[in-house]
């Protein structure tokens, strides 16, 4: 590449450093960095998606590989090297994407089976069974979507019957933060006692089912404006991707003034969506009883 191209790289890339810099980013909690909390993310998604015995660092792997494998498949068809790494760092975000949305949809789904979750429990309790045992039938009655994880609960139990030692493979399991709550309650019942654990459920079942509600009444009424800002973020991608397999159309952009359109769009891209979300995104619920 040529020097203009190089400075149109390192000025794309300071513009990128101050962009970052306008957002005020966590403070890691218990001294923890940025890339292990990313980590667990990602081991949180990939629990929820059925994929819990691949490693967090596949994904990322995965998205490196992806990136220049469609980055060299264009720069051999089009021999134009800006495009082709650009679209090769796009797709390269692509498996991250899939993953998470994968995700979201299924924390959605445990959010409207966990209240119909409490109150089996609620109920096998009022018929006489101790916690672990009604935790246990849930196995066998509870929703589709729970039993695999309350099937290797009930395992562990009836091999250890070490009551707080299941819980918490059980929140490993579920990762899910409505079912932390819910396993942390029942574990402050089991040891603290009392006779208000049934009131609890009925109260927890409740606020769980209004709270699935509303935030599904929200999501359908904005979930138009998010797929339209989505596909217009996607939009000029695709259709650069679609020049870059025309060898004479890649070479235009081939250059520093190419270089620095990219570059400015992908900001600009960047800086809009991330906008759109802190304004559309609702409150997510955070893991915070690990």
């Amino acid at each position: 590449m040529s020097d203009g191209a190089f400075l149109g790289l390192i000025a794309g890339l300071g513009l990128l450093s101050i962009w970052w810099s306008m957002w005020e980013q966590e403070e890691a909690p218990s001294g923890r960095g940025v890339v292990a909390r990313q980590m667990d993310r990602l081991r949180d998604d990939l629990i929820k998606v059925g994929l819990d015995t691949v490693p967090p660092a596949a994904v990322p792997a995965l998205s490196v590989g992806l990136g220049l494998v469609v980055a060299a498949g264009l720069w051999a068809g089009s021999s134009a090297v800006v495009p082709s790494l650009a679209i090769g760092a796009v797709v390269s975000l692509l498996p991250t994407l899939v993953l998470r949305s994968a995700a979201r949809r299924r924390t959605t789904a445990m959010r409207e089976v966990w209240p119909e979750a409490v109150d089996h429990i609620n109920s096998a309790i009022r018929a006489g069974l101790s916690l672990p045992e009604a935790l246990v039938q849930l196995s066998r009655n509870g929703p589709e979507e729970l039993r695999p994880a309350f099937a290797e609960y009930a395992l562990d139990y009836q091999a250890s019957g070490d009551f707080a030692s299941c819980l918490d493979r059980l929140k490993i399991r579920l990762a899910d933060p409505v079912g932390d709550r819910i396993v942390e309650a029942l574990r402050i019942t089991r040891d603290v006692g009392g006779t208000d654990l049934g009131s609890l459920l009925r109260t927890l079942s409740a606020f769980l089912r209004e709270d699935a509600r509303t935030r599904a009444e929200l999501e359908a009424r904005q979930s138009w404006t998010v797929n339209a800002a989505r596909l217009a973020l996607a939009a000029p991608w695709i259709v650069l991707a679609l020049m870059a397999t025309r060898p004479q159309a890649a070479q235009a952009y081939d250059t520093a003034t190419g270089m620095v359109l990219i570059v400015v769009g992908a900001v600009a891209s960047l800086i809009a969506y991330r906008v759109m979300l802190l304004i559309a995104r609702l409150p997510q619920d955070e893991r915070v009883l690990r």
